[in-house]
């Protein structure tokens, strides 16, 4: 476990945290005037390895050499030349911050990073970090990698769950809420899966399990991808599924949430990282029984239990996270796959998404 503390006073500013993966919908901008959840886990904390912040440069400046020493592959609106390392907590493990008044500022309902960091140690006032809570972001408090320091905190770390342990822990997040809208997590990890499912399919039509799998990835596809017969398969593997022979050519995988990693499976097939929490619900999944345990439901007798949630639309993957996600693969250089990256670029909210 860790504690951040102010780089200037060494005033603790955090509870005591243990690290798990950045979440790949960090950067996530969902909706208008939706009020997101918070982004990290109570007692966790994530780093960002990329530069963030400014100075921003366009990529007129930044040229294609060395945004590839960045490991960015086709070209972005701007690249940041900031500090690496900014450390992501969920707002309740502050501690010893005030606001700075004249930097609580925001688009629309709440606060956001446009005037920099709006939080400061309480015992010295140095500016440590920035509270988000503007509607359309996942609320979080970034700590300023330079202004801050990680100290050893008493507590004993958390262990790091075996994938048998994390599928008898998690169900997953379902992807449908209350009132028929797609989870925005589910967008963003789909976001994500999309651009490694591309670019594994190697330009050709897939055949995709039914099922959620074809609901989330198969007009999408269908969309991007040349017509023709399928070549490639598509299949879950993961933690309590069994072995399939032959197996699959691209297998979906869930990510480790504490450390990032992809499960392997056995066999040549190509892998393709989606967020545990939705890969486990769609390798899981348990619909409500429509009948009754024992049988049907006599005649006449008024069922008291919810039915089986439905979207209001169509599943829509997030073309943000699917850009940065598809900027960053070295894939993007085979010219189909530029050709679509450059497409949904131009026109990021048309069909499919």
């Amino acid at each position: 476990m860790a504690e951040f503390a102010c780089g200037g006073c060494g005033a603790t500013l955090t509870a005591p945290v243990s690290q798990v993966a950045l979440p790949v919908h960090a950067y996530q901008k969902w909706g208008n005037g939706e009020q997101l959840p918070v982004l990290m886990e109570a007692g966790t904390y994530a780093v960002n390895p990329d530069p963030t912040g400014p100075p921003w440069r366009p990529w007129s400046e930044i040229g294609p050499d060395e945004a590839e020493a960045r490991g960015v592959f086709a070209p972005v609106d701007g690249l940041s030349f900031g500090a690496p390392g900014a450390v992501v907590v969920a707002p309740g493990d502050m501690r010893g911050t005030v606001l700075i008044p004249e930097r609580c500022v925001g688009y629309c309902c709440g606060l956001d990073w446009g005037d920099g960091p709006n939080l400061a140690c309480a015992q010295c006032g140095r500016a440590v970090a920035t509270r988000i809570d503007e509607c359309s972001w996942w609320q979080a408090v970034w700590l300023e990698p330079q202004a801050v320091r990680c100290i050893a905190a008493e507590s004993p770390d958390r262990r790091t769950a075996d994938w048998e342990a994390l599928r008898q822990e998690r169900q997953g997040t379902p992807p449908i809420g209350p009132l028929g809208e797609w989870c925005p997590r589910w967008e963003a990890a789909a976001g994500a899966a999309l651009a490694h499912l591309l670019a594994a399919s190697q330009g050709t039509p897939v055949v995709l399990p039914d099922g959620l799998v074809t609901d989330i990835f198969g007009r999408v596809l269908d969309a991007l991808l040349p017509p023709g017969p399928p070549t490639r398969t598509v299949a879950l593997a993961g933690p309590g599924l069994p072995a399939r022979v032959p197996g699959p050519d691209i297998a979906l995988v869930p990510r480790h949430p504490q450390t990032g990693k992809a499960w392997q499976p056995s066999g040549t097939a190509e892998i393709v990282p989606v967020d545990a929490e939705v890969w486990m619900h769609l390798a899981h999944d348990h619909e409500q029984l429509l009948v009754s345990v024992t049988g049907r439901l006599p005649d006449g007798v008024l069922r008291d239990d919810p039915l089986p949630l439905h979207p209001r639309r169509r599943f829509r993957p997030d073309s943000t996270v699917f850009l940065h996600t598809l900027a960053r693969l070295s894939a993007v250089h085979q010219p189909w796959l530029r050709g679509v990256y450059d497409q949904v670029r131009q026109h990021p909210y048309a069909r499919p998404f």
